[in-house]
């Protein structure tokens, strides 16, 4: 289980290595591997190859996890395992007391960044104890806290179309330690929302970190 301690330390888990006086190369801090379960076969028609790599994002040098601490909703208020604080607090390891678990089908995760911000990557974990692909991943932008107007879609691999929101060009990836980082295209909004509709071994949902790189779009 998590220490105040590890929390302190794990809520500044961005990496930045300087390209110059004014820019950086972002990277994630990854937990440690600890697969715990034995993963369901994983067929999928858009799943990316396992050696793909992450993009690099040059990102100015005062970029910073906004999202860390920040307020957290959700389409499942009442998750049947954890709590919704655990999807900003700073904490990345793969056993219980780490992940939200979210009801089947469609769900979503909203962070408040509480002002525009310009965001320039996002890092997402949804579970890592056993290799899977979560379906339908989408992540957008915006400021209306509905997300009926002014939408900006950073991911999407939803590849046919099957949550209703338009067709992705994304692929599905396994699981890993490694999370996901998504470029943010310097994309700017108050509100990020993470979509998933279950995943290549059950319907459920699960989140146990997303981290917002960005800065102040005032």
């Amino acid at each position: 289980m998590k220490t105040p301690a590890l929390t302190a330390f794990l809520l500044a888990t961005t990496l930045v290595t300087a390209v110059s006086a004014d820019t950086a190369v972002l990277t994630l801090e990854f937990p440690p591997p600890k697969v715990t379960s034995t993963p369901a076969p994983i067929r999928l028609p858009n799943l990316e190859a396992p050696n793909a790599k992450a993009p690099e994002i040059i990102v100015p040098a005062d970029v910073t996890n906004v999202a860390a601490g920040k307020t957290v909703t959700s389409s499942d208020p009442w998750p049947i395992i954890g709590e919704l604080d655990m999807v900003s607090d700073g904490d990345k390891e793969s056993e219980d007391g780490y992940y939200v678990e979210l009801g089947e089908m469609q769900q979503w995760v909203q962070i408040d960044l509480e002002a525009p911000t310009e965001i320039y990557g996002i890092g997402l974990w949804h579970y890592h104890a056993q290799p899977r692909a979560y379906l339908d991943v989408i992540v957008q932008v915006s400021n209306d806290p509905d997300f009926t107007e002014g939408v900006t879609t950073l991911f999407n691999n939803d590849h046919d179309d099957s949550s209703g929101m338009g067709r992705g060009s994304d692929p599905a990836y396994v699981e890993k330690n490694h999370g996901r980082l998504i470029p943010g295209q310097q994309a700017v909004g108050r509100y990020v929302r993470l979509y998933s509709n279950g995943n290549s071994s059950d319907g459920l949902n699960h989140y146990i970190e997303v981290e917002v790189f960005g800065r102040s779009a005032e």
